[in-house]
């Protein structure tokens, strides 16, 4: 059976990671919109004008986005790790 080949388990996981960044876009999202507004309120001892839970919460959609592909390589390596164990 020479040209055949068994599928190998440590290709290139795409599909996992993106499952994997849908399910955790939400709490990477909640995470950077929180630590947007902590983040103002510091501003707010520093004298910069304050910043509205809701414009953090707008913000963070954007700024969610790399925080989640990061998380998902993230976990997506201590998988990977865990199944070679």
């Amino acid at each position: 059976m020479s040209g055949t080949r068994s599928p190998s388990r440590t290709g290139p996981a795409t599909r996992p990671r993106l499952k994997l960044a849908l399910l955790l876009w939400p709490f990477a999202t909640a995470a950077v919109a929180i630590n947007l507004f902590l983040l103002g309120l510091i501003g707010l001892a520093l004298g910069l004008p304050a910043l509205p839970p809701v414009t953090a919460l707008w913000l963070s959609l954007p700024v969610g986005l790399p925080a989640t592909w990061l998380a998902a390589r993230w976990v997506a390596t201590l998988i990977a790790e865990a199944e070679r164990t």
